[in-house]
């Protein structure tokens, strides 16, 4: 991640708008509400003439100094409005948080103010645009905040009440003419009297738009229905106003203990130490979901709800990484993984290797693999983990129907910006589930053909095949001798021609499959992981020197839970 990128992923922290959190963002909040209050201070001293004859040009220095922090955080409001919200990115998405309620309210009290250096703009009106500044605060109000959710919450049964109450309205008003008519028919000489009477009576008639009381005994008992209906028009929206504070505090409470359930589990996962290989600190797998319930005290149901809000935890059946004559037996996990983009995970180390992880949802534990081999690396590293539709998973790695998937261009992209240096490669790392007893247990796939490890296939994506044998020599040597596992080339899978690797532009692109028990069950995982990284390393970025991260070597202090609190 660039300073840039990490300014820009700050400010979106700083913007969140929330108060009662206990980051130094507040302070930020704090001095933005206090330039509001002192900005609409000198609007309402302005209208003193006493006081704008004595201090006009104090009001004046406020007034510059007020605009002109409120320029730069809109400005900057507007700049980093796709990490608020990804519906607000490119262009047009900022366009679109321009004219939502506080994007609006922003522009017209902060910018209209710079109208007046190109043209004549009315002093009341940019006094007017100053104190809709003071509408900025309710974005920090929760209470605010709580209304706005019931009002829309509420806001269809609220519109059929509406309705309902218009149309019985109008067929007693046209009533009220035809009774009215014969009894004053100068009075009620038309439709449009009986129902602006009718309406009006609602609201008291303050301008007494329709004094034409009904005079007939059944006008006035339409009367009385109409008044009976004046109190239904309130009533009813102020119980569907009041019952949906009920269910918002409710569902505010549940969330609350969402959030925290959330938080305990995230802190199951404290770094672990290699003890007896590498001595290196590494984010646990994964967790039992048995020991967590018992030891944070939880209940199933309250893990499962837990996993499903969270944006960095899955629930996986361990069973799944292995293969059916090896029985493993159903064991359900929790995986921790760190999100930052909508689909997953990107960082950018400047590295000319990229490793991609395709399948984070249907493969988690693959992405505790190739997160930890490009730290270690310090490669670049793009995961995909988000499930836009849970009950129809996605994989990115032979793409199907993952084209339909409002994430596969921005991942696809990402890869394609940090692989469009020269020498760039792209490794896609997946899990293979065969058996035990077959002989290889680390596949390197790069042509379409099983069988096939020569390098004269077209479909190829990698063109340096002099670096790529290097590399397949280090490792599969490395590996064997260290810890008796066997490489292949295209021996047992390929590339088809629907794989990713046709979707990214790097010079050379290849995928790695390692066999699940290799770095589930083995207990030289870390080590086995660091030999991959460096093996990479010495083949493909032999020219940088590259340095372990140092919260892997020694453990941070109270920043040592789960993958968000690795530095990327």
């Amino acid at each position: 991640m660039t300073k840039v990128q990490k300014f820009k992923q700050d400010l979106s922290r700083v913007f969140d708008d929330k108060l009662h959190t206990k980051q130094w963002h507040n302070i930020v909040d704090y001095v933005i509400i206090g330039m509001i209050l002192i900005s609409t201070l000198e609007v309402f001293l302005s209208t003193y003439d006493g006081i704008v004859e004595q201090y006009g040009k104090w009001l004046h220095i406020i007034d510059y100094v007020t605009t002109a922090v409120f320029t730069i955080e809109v400005s900057l409001r507007i700049w980093c409005a796709d990490l608020i919200d990804p519906k607000y990115k490119g262009f047009w998405g900022r366009i679109r948080y321009c004219f939502s309620f506080y994007g609006f309210i922003d522009m017209i009290s902060t910018f209209p103010f710079y109208l007046n250096f190109f043209m004549q703009v009315p002093y009341v009106a940019l006094k007017a645009f100053r104190i809709a500044r003071l509408l900025r605060i309710f974005r920090y109000m929760k209470a605010f905040n709580v209304l706005s959710r019931v009002v829309k919450s509420k806001k269809d049964e609220m519109v059929v009440s509406l309705q309902f109450l218009t149309i019985v309205t109008l067929i007693l008003s046209f009533v009220l003419f035809f009774v009215e008519h014969d009894a004053q028919p100068d009075v009620y000489n038309n439709g449009w009297t009986s129902v602006v009477w009718a309406f009006t009576q609602y609201i008291g008639d303050p301008g007494n738009f329709a004094d034409t009381p009904p005079i007939t005994f059944v006008g006035r008992v339409i009367a009385v229905i109409i008044g009976v209906l004046g109190i239904a028009i309130f009533a009813v929206p102020a119980g569907l106003i009041g019952s949906g504070f009920s269910e918002i505090m409710e569902d505010d409470a549940k969330k609350e203990e969402i959030e925290n359930n959330i938080k305990r589990i995230v802190h199951s996962f404290k770094f672990e130490k290699d003890q007896h290989y590498t001595s290196l600190f590494v984010v646990p797998r994964y967790k039992d979901l048995n020991t967590v319930l018992t030891r944070k005290f939880l209940t199933t149901e309250d893990v499962v709800k837990a996993v499903e809000a969270s944006d960095c935890l899955h629930l996986y059946n361990m069973a799944n990484a292995s293969n059916a004559v090896d029985s493993q037996t159903d064991k359900i996990v929790i995986i921790n993984y760190k999100r930052n983009t909508p689909y997953g995970c990107c960082i950018d180390r400047g590295s000319k290797v990229t490793i991609v992880s395709t399948s984070g949802h249907t493969e988690p534990c693959t992405g505790w693999l190739a997160y930890h081999i490009a730290k270690i690396g310090g490669f670049n590293y793009v995961s995909k983990e988000v499930e836009i539709d849970p009950n129809s998973t996605i994989s990115y790695y032979n793409i199907s129907t993952a084209k339909e998937c409002p994430n596969f261009k921005l991942f696809v992209d990402d890869i394609n910006r940090l692989t469009s240096r020269p020498g760039s490669w792209a490794i896609p790392f997946l899990g293979a589930i065969g058996p035990r007893s077959r002989p290889q247990q680390v596949h390197f796939c790069y042509n379409s053909k099983k069988h096939d490890d020569s390098y004269n296939d077209p479909l190829s994506r990698v063109k340096d095949f002099e670096k790529f044998d290097k590399l397949y020599n280090i490792i599969s040597e490395e590996l064997k001798k260290t810890y008796d596992y066997n490489c292949d080339k295209n021996e047992w899978y390929a590339v088809s021609k629907d794989n990713i690797a046709h979707y990214i532009t790097a010079e050379n692109v290849f995928t790695m499959r390692v066999e699940c028990f290799v770095w589930m069950m083995d207990q030289r995982r870390v080590a086995f992981i660091k030999t991959l990284a460096d093996g990479i390393n010495a083949a493909l970025e032999p020219e940088v020197e590259k340095v372990l991260p140092p919260e892997m070597v020694t453990r941070p202090s109270g920043k040592d839970f789960g993958m968000q609190d690795y530095v990327d």
